[in-house]
């Protein structure tokens, strides 16, 4: 869970600082590159909340 934590905020600050050379620079490609960033780590975040809710759900006996 600790890995999920730290790749989060590697996540956030790779987004925020993506946004931010963009204002500095005003180069779209920035931009750009935040939002995917952005749209990928929504689709990771989705993908684990799946497998959490499956998890529990889906009990097998051992």
């Amino acid at each position: 869970m600790w890995l999920l934590r730290l790749l989060g905020i590697v996540t956030l600050i790779t987004i925020i600082g993506g946004f931010g050379a963009y204002l500095l620079t005003r180069n779209p490609s920035y931009l750009n590159f935040s939002w995917r960033i952005f749209r990928y780590a929504v689709m990771v975040a989705l993908l684990v909340f799946a497998l959490l809710i499956l998890e529990r759900f889906a009990v097998i006996p051992v």
